[in-house]
């Protein structure tokens, strides 16, 4: 639809010039998503094992490359749900599951029955003298030890860097480099704040590309993972598929730690439409799979998420719905259905006589021009008289029953615990 537009001269698109694309951009793209991981790790959530299963066939069925399935050193009970999903059958994704730079966590995820394992720190100075309290030699000694003996175990390693995005290039070329030539294939360079502009991670992404080949004599593929806390997510993880990621991390709807991670629908839908990279996902399927993710962690969507909230596709302003009336994509940029959605007409203050009109019209019922104003002015005059009171009311108990869903364990049940494991009493200032 849009190229014919395009092509009788409607429409411009600047995306498809040639001098605005890269020259390291790639064609084709692979999905490693984190939602069963990092998703989870947003507060206050937790997943069930069959949650946990279900979400993962959704994900292999979506067309995701690599799927994170869960954290199997943190608990007896996670290792054990990792190995339940891990013995589903999957259509085309490989499941992971990451290890600290540690023998007993690359032996929890074998135990768990995963085939591929990303390897994780950090090496900047911060983490090594606040975090780790290691030097850098033995992070480095530990780096390689750990990936070699993956290795040794007939897996898929890869090397994952910690708040990459605040570490020194050639601290990060050399641990990179040390994970490489130990047996990682792949690398993941993770800005862990939120902390870039998508200049910087153009710039860090194009450095480290190129030094690392320099050392290691090696194409590695590179990943980047990247969080939301200054809403860059989405544009951080594209600039470094700019200069040639081939691995974006993403979690359905954004969930994750903070501000969450990069959203799986935004990163898809981005570069399938504007830059022409494909990603191999079935794009109609990222509504239903973004209502699943939202039922499982209790979190509703954002109603104005792009793609996935319910104002996605949806309008009221009388202009926008006439414009809408006469060509579907004057106030949409996509067809909707692209997404699993259908467009939606709203009622309320902002309503002009079109949409009643062609209500009108599709019900059988003939009206004056004075009828239609008349009605138009009673649906305008029946929001703005509404009690915002009320209205504000009904939010306040919306939002108190959300806190309650996602209080976790409380500092009441904190102390409880406590007191039953130690048998003692905390003092009052500290409850």
């Amino acid at each position: 639809m849009l190229d014919k537009l395009e092509a009788n001269g409607l429409i411009a698109d600047y995306n498809r010039l040639a001098k605005t694309k890269p020259k390291t951009l790639p064609e084709k793209v692979f999905i490693w998503d984190e939602t069963l991981r990092e998703g989870e790790a947003t507060p206050a959530v937790f997943l069930t094992t069959a949650e946990k299963i279900n979400l993962a066939k959704a994900l292999d069925d979506v067309g995701v490359s690599v799927i994170v399935v869960g954290f199997p050193a943190v608990s007896e009970e996670e290792k054990k749900s990792v190995r339940r999903v891990a013995n589903q059958d999957f259509a085309q994704a490989s499941l992971a599951a990451p290890a600290r730079i540690s023998r007993r966590d690359v032996d929890a995820c074998l135990e768990a029955g995963v085939r591929e394992i990303p390897v994780f720190t950090s090496f900047n100075d911060l983490h090594l003298k606040y975090r780790l309290k290691m030097s850098r030699a033995e992070v480095l000694e530990k780096t390689v030890d750990t990936v070699e003996y993956a290795k040794k175990h007939g897996v898929k390693v890869d090397f994952v860097l910690e708040d990459a995005s605040r570490t020194p290039v050639d601290a990060i070329v050399e641990i990179c480099g040390r994970a490489v030539k130990a047996g990682a294939e792949k690398v993941v360079i993770s800005d862990t704040v939120g902390f870039l502009r998508p200049l910087s991670m153009r710039y860090l992404i194009a450095t480290v590309r190129d030094e690392l080949a320099e050392k290691t004599k090696k194409t590695v593929p590179l990943c980047v993972h990247c969080h939301n806390d200054f809403g860059l997510a989405t544009a951080n993880t594209l600039a470094a598929v700019e200069e040639g990621v081939l691995y974006p991390h993403t979690c359905v709807a954004g969930f994750g730690e903070r501000a969450g991670s990069a959203p799986l629908e935004e990163v898809v839908m981005s570069l399938e439409l504007l830059y022409g990279v494909k990603t191999g996902i079935k794009t109609e399927k990222l509504f239903e799979l973004a209502r699943t993710a939202e039922k499982y962690f209790g979190i509703p969507l954002p109603v104005h998420k792009p793609f996935v909230g319910d104002n996605a596709f949806s309008h009221e302003s009388g202009i926008h719905v006439h414009g809408m009336q006469v060509h579907p994509l004057s106030y949409e940029p996509i067809p909707p259905a692209l997404v699993g959605r259908e467009t939606r007409f709203h009622l309320g203050k902002q309503t002009g006589k079109h949409l009643v009109v062609e209500r009108l019209k599709s019900a059988g019922i003939n009206a004056t021009s004075e009828q239609v104003r008349e009605i138009v002015n009673e649906i305008k005059l029946m929001q703005e008289s509404r009690d915002k009171g009320e209205v504000q009311l009904i939010l306040h108990q919306i939002k108190s029953y959300l806190r309650e869903l996602r209080k976790g364990v409380t500092d009441q049940d904190f102390w409880n615990i406590v007191r039953k494991v130690t048998g003692q009493k905390p003092r009052l200032d500290q409850r």
